[in-house]
C-alpha cells in the first residue's frame, strides 16, 4: 500500500478494550473512509482516526460515521465528497423512526445504518440487524438521504463557527 495512504480507525468503549463488536464497527468507519478520501495525494501515510466512546444513548455507529467524518474534515484532508452516518429503526408495525434511543433500538423489529454521501446523497455504507423486506429498505434509504440534509447543514454550522471566530 505504497501508492496511497493508509487509514487505520480505532474505537474506543466507554470501559475496557475494544471487543469483537468493536472492531466491526472500526472495519465500517474505515471502509466508508476510505471510499471517500483521496488518499493517493498522499502516498506513504497512516490516517489513524480515533474515536472514543463518552456515551452511548444509541446510534452509535451512525453518532461514529459522523464524528470520523468531522474529524477528517478539521485535519484538512482532501475527500471527493463529505458523509454521514444515519440509523433508522424499523418497529413491529413498519413505522420508520429516525436516530433511535438505544430503548428505541432494542423494541425495534430492525435497526438500518447509512452512511450517506453529500454527492447525489449517494449510499456508502449500509448495515442491518434485523429482517425488513425490500420496500421497507428502499423506504429507510430514502428518509435517511432526506435527513443527511440537516446533518450536512450541522457540518457547515459547524465549520463556519470555527472560522468566524477570530
Amino acid at each position: 500500500m505504497y501508492d496511497k495512504a493508509t487509514v487505520e480507525v480505532l474505537l474506543r468503549p466507554k470501559v475496557g478494550l475494544p471487543g469483537v463488536f468493536e472492531k466491526n464497527r472500526e472495519q465500517l468507519i474505515r471502509k466508508t473512509c476510505e471510499a471517500v478520501l483521496l488518499g493517493a495525494l498522499h502516498p506513504r501515510t497512516s490516517i489513524t482516526i480515533v474515536l472514543q466512546v463518552v456515551s452511548d444513548a444509541g446510534s452509535l455507529l451512525a453518532c461514529s460515521l459522523n464524528a470520523a467524518c468531522m474529524g477528517l474534515m478539521d485535519a484538512g484532508l482532501p475527500m471527493k465528497s463529505l458523509f454521514c452516518g444515519v440509523t433508522c429503526a424499523l418497529d413491529a408495525t413498519g413505522a420508520i423512526g429516525l436516530d433511535p434511543t438505544a430503548k428505541q433500538e432494542k423494541e425495534a423489529r430492525a435497526v438500518l445504518t447509512f452512511a450517506i454521501s453529500s454527492v447525489e446523497r449517494q449510499v456508502l455504507l449500509s448495515t442491518t440487524k434485523g429482517p425488513c423486506s425490500v420496500e421497507e429498505l428502499q423506504q429507510c434509504i430514502a428518509a435517511a438521504q432526506r435527513a443527511s440534509g440537516a446533518i450536512f447543514q450541522f457540518y457547515r454550522d459547524s465549520v463556519r463557527r470555527k472560522y468566524s471566530k477570530t
